[in-house]
């Protein structure tokens, strides 16, 4: 029997309007490329990584001519052109598209493009976490924070305890067979890890990194190349 395999599979059909760069956050430049090349370019110096998979828009008009820069990743990647309107659309629509390559009980890592700081050992720490277990799992941080509700009128509600709380984090990582029936119910989901959840099972919290952050707003970028540079 072979040992199951492990593909990477990147969302990257969404517009990044918070951004407000006027075209898709995943190739806003970073530490001198486009941020979606820093996470294609981890994910293909994995060597537990056997292909790795980046889900686009159809009408998407950036992602020849970001991969044209880095030749060296052509036998590495393959664009899947049939994002959906959201994440949870486009990773099922990702997972239609590879059903010739992966099997039921190979591992699907599903990452946010958005997620620069990613590196091979934290890749390697889910792997390894998660290679016997019956469930999958997802990097996370625990929450350190003290957090606060808001009322309407944005004053403090109450403190909320943070005992046990973590921060979900990317990669998600489930076989591929239980991902697509969890993405197949009806209910909206924000991740991965919540579908599966709603099948009643519970996914492993594997500690991320602070570095593995999501850019989101306009002050991210510059963390993240704080981040990319060695220098944070």
């Amino acid at each position: 029997m072979s040992l199951p395999r492990h593909f990477a599979l990147i969302p990257a059909a969404g517009v990044g309007a918070r951004l407000g760069a006027g075209y898709p956050k995943q190739y806003l430049p970073i530490a001198g490329k486009p941020m979606v090349l820093h996470v294609l370019e981890t994910f293909a110096s994995s060597s537990a990584i056997a292909h790795v998979f980046l889900v686009v828009s159809a009408e998407d008009g950036y992602i020849r001519d970001a991969l044209a820069a880095v030749p060296h990743l052509a036998g590495r990647v393959t664009v899947i052109y049939n994002g959906g309107a959201t994440r949870q659309q486009s990773v099922l629509n990702g997972l239609h598209a590879i059903r010739e390559q992966a099997g039921d009980d190979d591992w699907v890592l599903v990452h946010d493009a958005a997620r620069p700081g990613l590196t091979v050992e934290l890749i390697d720490r889910l792997v390894d976490a998660l290679r016997d277990d019956p469930v999958g799992g997802i990097l996370a941080l625990p929450v350190v924070d003290t957090l606060k509700r808001a009322a309407r009128d944005v004053r403090i509600e109450n403190t909320v305890s943070r005992e046990g709380l973590w921060a979900a984090q990317t990669p998600q990582m489930f076989r591929y067979a239980l991902l697509r029936r969890a993405l197949e119910q009806p209910a909206e989901v924000t991740d991965e890890a919540s579908a599966v959840e709603a099948m009643g099972l519970q996914p492993k919290l594997v500690e991320g990194s602070p570095r593995n952050f999501k850019v989101t707003l306009p002050h991210d970028i510059a963390l993240a190349e704080l981040y990319l540079k060695g220098i944070a």
